[in-house]
């Protein structure tokens, strides 16, 4: 389940998504840590929203370079 408060993230690159990925995994190691397991889900819900957008990045966004061009409705 994707975080609801997470924000549009079509802007960020997939380099600025994977950094933010490798900071979640941070905080969600001190969560466990702490023992936290309301955080742990919260973080576990945001790092859901950007490991999916990042995919989403990694397999072309679901656009071509065509899109713009060929219309088809």
């Amino acid at each position: 389940m994707e975080h609801p408060l997470i924000p549009n993230l079509d802007s960020l690159t997939a380099d600025q998504l994977q950094q933010k990925i490798n900071e979640l995994h941070n905080k969600l190691g001190i969560a466990y840590r702490t023992g936290n397991a309301y955080l742990c889900e919260q973080i576990r819900m945001a790092l859901e929203s950007y490991q999916n957008k990042y995919n989403e990045k990694l397999q072309g966004g679901g656009s071509t370079p065509f899109d713009s061009v060929i219309d088809i409705s």
